[in-house]
């Protein structure tokens, strides 16, 4: 897959009309959500305040159940729970746990949901047809967590041990498999580490760059981004080169990244999609999309504190290098 690539299958979206109906006139739409991340979180900043460009302004005409947000794992389901008492008009989910939660609780209210791999992990029917009350976005994680992997051995050359940092929630012992096997072709030892909640995180990091790592691939998990901070200042302290989900992470002084913008699909995919469900729009009717665009960021500063040089070739095949 490379870096400005479309993938093959297109989303009709676009097609779909801006607006079902309108908004009621008077009426106060509540909403909910289950994510890791805060609600102070740029992504859904930006998420929220494009709600209020399309018309859906919190205090107005928006209700937003915000106890879901930040929240912990264990507290996914009793919070699915509220907001499906509660009679929300449509709830958004990040990760598989999330989405899970929201589904046990509720058949009848919307789930929008943003995850690695909706139909692979059962949580849809296919990518054209959701068959329930769950659409939203799918945004190719496992193939670009292997993609992620061969930046990684480009930018450290001559490298010969790395590591994999897991959520056991998301990534399976298969996913895991295969990236050791790419790595092995490539020369390469993978150790793999696997956390089940945050305050597991920063001993991963310790034991990987113990283990004689010389980089560290950083895979997709909502836990994992919600934590990107205790992440990337781990691997600056130890001098791991590591490499991230989304393009964001190297804005935010990670060393390299690879993916969609998080900013850009919560922004531009995301809520549009959202307000489609708060317009009437049927979840069944609505298909799964996945991003189409991805970048390459390098973080040079990252780099001169870290002692890297990144080679010439692939700093010139970056979508973008923050100096």
């Amino acid at each position: 897959m490379r870096r400005r690539e479309f993938i093959a299958f297109v989303v009709a979206s676009s097609a779909w009309p801006t607006t079902l109906c309108a908004q009621e006139p008077g009426r106060t739409y509540p909403v909910g959500g289950l994510s890791p991340s805060p609600r102070e979180s740029p992504h859904y900043i930006a998420f929220f305040d494009e709600l209020q460009r399309l018309g859906f302004v919190e205090g107005r005409n928006l209700h937003i159940y915000g106890r879901g947000y930040g929240a912990s794992i264990d507290q996914f389901s009793g919070i699915a729970a509220e907001l499906a008492k509660a009679k929300v008009d449509a709830i958004f989910c990040a990760g598989d746990l999330a989405i899970r939660a929201a589904q046990r609780a509720t058949a009848e209210i919307p789930i929008l949901g943003v995850t690695d791999d909706m139909v692979g992990s059962g949580l849809v029917r296919s990518l054209a047809n959701s068959g329930g009350n769950t659409t939203g976005m799918s945004i190719l994680a496992t193939e670009l967590d292997g993609k992620r992997q061969e930046i990684l051995i480009e930018a450290v050359p001559g490298i010969r041990r790395m590591a994999a940092l897991a959520d056991i929630n998301v990534t399976t012992q298969g996913d895991l498999r295969a990236l050791q096997e790419a790595a092995l072709a490539r020369g390469v030892r993978l150790s793999t580490h696997r956390i089940a909640s945050p305050d597991e995180v920063a001993a991963a990091i310790t034991t990987a760059k113990s283990s004689g790592a010389a980089g560290l691939n950083v895979l997709a998990s909502p836990l994992l981004f919600a934590h990107r901070r205790v992440i990337i200042e781990g691997a600056a302290a130890l001098q791991l080169p590591a490499v991230y989900q989304w393009p964001e992470m190297a804005e935010q002084g990670g060393l390299l990244a690879y993916g969609p913008s998080v900013i850009r699909i919560f922004r531009e995919g995301l809520a549009r999609q959202f307000v489609k469900l708060l317009r009437g729009a049927k979840p069944a009717d609505m298909p799964i999309e996945q991003p189409t665009k991805f970048e390459l960021v390098i973080n040079s500063q990252t780099a001169q504190a870290l002692g890297h040089v990144i080679p010439a070739q692939l700093m010139l095949r970056a979508d973008k290098v923050i100096e």
